[in-house]
């Protein structure tokens, strides 16, 4: 045997209506972020300043492992 090395096969882009869903999906989360209390966003890391700046990104700006 050659070359036994695993190949990486790129997934498929999403089609624009994946790319929308996500899109809705990403703003519902940033929603809710902004609304949780204090005493939970510190269980998950942040502060009110932290959650409020990333509700206000846009819908399309998600970062690259929320891409599936």
């Amino acid at each position: 045997m050659e070359n036994c090395a695993p190949h990486r096969i790129a997934a498929p882009r999403p089609g624009l209506w994946g790319r929308a869903l996500r899109a809705l999906f990403v703003a519902r989360q940033r929603r809710a972020l902004a609304t949780l209390e204090d005493h939970l966003l510190r269980d998950i890391g942040l502060d009110r300043e932290q959650a409020l700046a990333e509700a206000r990104l846009s819908i399309w700006d998600a970062p690259g492992h929320w891409h599936g």
